[in-house]
């Protein structure tokens, strides 16, 4: 793809170009990555028959209704997301999957459609497999405004995604993901929850956001906070607390000393602790833990998603053996691993 990329596409002027038109064309290609629409050849002084001539004869060729690409070599992703714009609007902007790709939130992927918003009664339609479009009625709030091609924001991007999820739960956990792992700030968060409330999942989005203020950085801190701490009455823990190790501040996901006690867990994302050096730092974070005799609880996400009880009952138990005395409870699930404890005798 890399090479792809690196392709520069050289476009081929078409003879009704007079040399006045020649700087302008030239400009029109390089900002649109050789693409162009039928509307824009038109003002260029190209007709639609002249079009049709470049498209015959192989140096142009034809993408999308309308848009054509005036080279005929690979197409870049630059000139793709071009052809998806124009083709959608103007007005329109990348946006969900295409914006996240493009801010680095997730990796890029060319064998997907192109994701477009346009406003909301825009008479356009889809046109797979090249373009998904999107309408939005909060079109006029949710662009970055400083991007080479126009695109959703990154919190708009974060709420599309989550909101695209299939239930309540991932779009939670889409969205803690998201935000935690991307440079966006809450401000902005909350700015566009509120201003563009998503059609789709609302309470879980702004319990997300709670979740992200409160700490949680991915999906599996967020799990552990509702599916074990909140479920099971566990008193909050103080979330990415500095401790010092060799010389460094690093960063423990829950600490439970307000509670009285010294107790760390920390949660496993396994492919971030894969690499030798970050296998190193955290064997030096044990040690120094059990020099300042702490204790340690470690889970990863097939623990906590798979028994958050269980969970629950281990960090219990380490928890009242350094003297908490709190009131922690079963949750809703019918087999509770802390049912046992609260049954009466018989």
């Amino acid at each position: 793809m890399d090479e792809l990329n690196a392709f520069t596409p050289v476009p081929v002027a078409p003879p009704q170009i007079t040399a006045e038109r020649r700087a302008e064309w030239r400009l029109l290609m390089l900002e649109q990555h050789g693409v162009l629409s039928c509307a824009q050849a038109i003002s260029l002084g190209i007709t639609p028959q002249a079009i049709a001539s470049q498209v015959a004869a192989h140096r142009w060729r034809r993408l999308l209704h309308n848009v054509y690409a005036a080279f005929t070599g690979p197409l870049t992703r630059p000139a793709r997301l071009t052809a998806a714009l124009l083709y959608a609007g103007p007005p329109a902007m990348l946006s969900h999957v295409t914006a996240a790709e493009e801010w680095g939130m997730c990796p890029l992927r060319d064998d997907e459609p192109v994701h477009v918003t346009v406003p909301y009664g825009r008479n356009a339609v889809s046109h797979p497999p090249a373009v998904m479009l999107h309408r939005s009625r909060a079109f006029d709030v949710i662009a970055s405004a400083d991007t080479p091609q126009p695109r959703t924001s990154r919190a708009d991007t974060i709420i599309d995604l989550a909101a695209s999820e299939p239930t309540a739960a991932e779009a939670r956990l889409s969205f803690v993901h998201l935000a935690g792992s991307t440079p966006v700030s809450m401000t902005a968060l909350a700015r566009q929850l509120l201003c563009r409330p998503p059609f789709r999942y609302r309470a879980a989005l702004n319990h997300a956001l709670e979740l992200v203020r409160g700490g949680s950085l991915s999906a599996l801190e967020a799990e552990y906070t509702m599916a074990v701490e909140q479920a099971h009455g566990l008193p909050t823990g103080a979330r990415q607390q500095p401790f010092h190790v060799d010389g460094r501040v690093l960063w423990e996901d829950v600490g439970y000393d307000k509670a009285g006690t010294r107790l760390t867990v920390r949660l496993d994302g396994r492919a971030t602790h894969s690499t030798p050096g970050i296998a190193f730092r955290d064997r030096r974070r044990d040690n120094a833990a059990e020099l300042a005799d702490r204790r340690r609880l470690i889970y990863g996400w097939a623990e906590v998603s798979a028994d958050p009880c269980g969970v629950a009952a281990e960090v219990i138990a380490v928890l009242r053996r350094d003297g908490w005395r709190g009131n922690a409870h079963p949750c809703r699930s019918a087999h509770c691993a802390l049912l046992t404890e609260h049954r009466p005798a018989s």
